[in-house]
């Protein structure tokens, strides 16, 4: 009797959980909802490439399709095929809505080859095609040295340190603003020329990358501002605990255009300042040669004062005691008169004119008594 009815029971529960199974098969697919992750606002794919992919699968509209008709681990296989899509889950909701979720690759470096090809990379190392939909903002790298799909051991570890380097790269923004692309050398070093500047960065290899570009910042923030952008050559990093850079020789000099506008910019202030001290020959006033005549008249004003105050001088130390009759004073020359406006410091009428004297016939000597011979003058 209990086991009749244990029988019964299982019987029932196989009985409705069949009917359940086909009233689901029966019903149909009412959309179709995507959701892709993995790139934030950046799709190397994007809904509609999805779409375009279930339907093709299909054959058909997948709207108004029976639900047991799909063949969801199929068509996760198939998504996953493509490059970009890491990968695909596919599942119908109780509303009979198809629910895709799609995990995207997320590129984090590009990769020039010496062949000329560029790829882009993950943190798998997949190797990832180039899109036609969007150009992802990255660090460059250049010179690796193969472009086959299955890498040697030596390729393998380079491009390890690529990432390595790539990622530490990233995370801080002066490294991403400052660096303009990563070069790898013949040994499998890293070096690297900066988006200002002409040095070189000798960085050695990925080991310690986060702490070689600090003591990079470091230096750029309290070197290179104070220096010049232009002083050194060479900025090498990849010993720990140090910088060693080096100074731009004669054959190492460039034209930097910030540092000209700097030149220029101090000859311009130094010419205005000894302006101020002389005079100088301008061409006629017009719309592109604007000149104050101010400076001129003051700088000639000046020049006058001087001379008429060594004149004055000059007079005044002759000895004024003593006045003999056969003695030729020195003979001063005469100011040549200048155009100006008006003497800030002498006036005009105050002026002393000195005349040019005449010398004298020479006169017998008398037998009166001679008085104190006078101070001898230079002819």
């Amino acid at each position: 009797m209990l086991v009749t009815l244990w029988i019964a029971l299982g019987g029932a529960m196989v009985f409705l959980l069949g009917a359940a199974i086909k009233t689901k098969d029966a019903h149909h697919c009412k959309g179709i909802e995507i959701n892709i992750h993995g790139v934030s606002n950046n799709f190397f794919v994007d809904k509609q490439d999805i779409l375009h992919a279930i339907t093709t699968l299909e054959k058909r509209n997948p709207v108004g399709k029976a639900v047991g008709s799909f063949n969801l681990k199929q068509l996760e296989l198939q998504l996953e095929k493509d490059v970009w899509i890491k990968s695909a889950e596919l599942f119908f909701d109780n509303n009979e809505i198809l629910q895709v979720t799609v995990q995207e690759r997320e590129p984090i470096a590009r990769v020039f080859t010496s062949a000329g090809t560029t790829f882009y990379i993950d943190e798998e190392l997949a190797m990832l095609p180039l899109s036609e939909k969007f150009s992802a903002r990255l660090p460059v790298f250049t010179n690796f040295p193969s472009d086959k799909k299955v890498l040697a051991k030596a390729d393998s570890i380079l491009l390890v340190g690529v990432k390595d380097l790539s990622l530490a790269i990233q995370k801080d923004s002066f490294s991403m603003a400052m660096i303009d692309q990563v070069d790898i050398t013949p040994q499998r070093s890293f070096e690297m020329i900066p988006k200002i500047g002409n040095q070189l960065i000798v960085f050695g290899d990925a080991a310690d990358a986060e702490a070689k570009l600090g003591k990079l910042k470091l230096f750029y923030k309290e070197i290179i501002v104070k220096a010049g952008w232009n002083r050194y050559s060479v900025i090498n990093v990849q010993y720990k605990n140090q910088v060693v850079a080096k100074r731009k020789g004669a054959e190492d000099v460039t034209a930097d255009s910030l540092r000209t506008l700097q030149i220029m910019q101090l000859i311009a202030e130094r010419a205005q300042r000894e302006a101020n001290d002389s005079l100088q020959t301008l061409q006629p006033d017009n719309e592109r040669n604007i000149v104050d005549t101010t400076m001129i008249q003051q700088s000639i004003e000046r020049e006058e004062s001087e001379e008429t105050s060594t004149v004055t001088n000059q007079l005044i130390a002759e000895p004024a005691a003593a006045k003999p009759k056969a003695t030729m004073p020195a003979t001063v020359k005469p100011a040549v008169a200048k155009p100006k406006a008006a003497a800030p410091v002498v006036k005009k009428e105050n002026k002393p004119i000195v005349k040019p004297v005449q010398k004298p016939a020479p006169k017998k000597e008398t037998k009166r008594a001679k008085p104190a011979p006078p101070k001898k003058n230079d002819y």
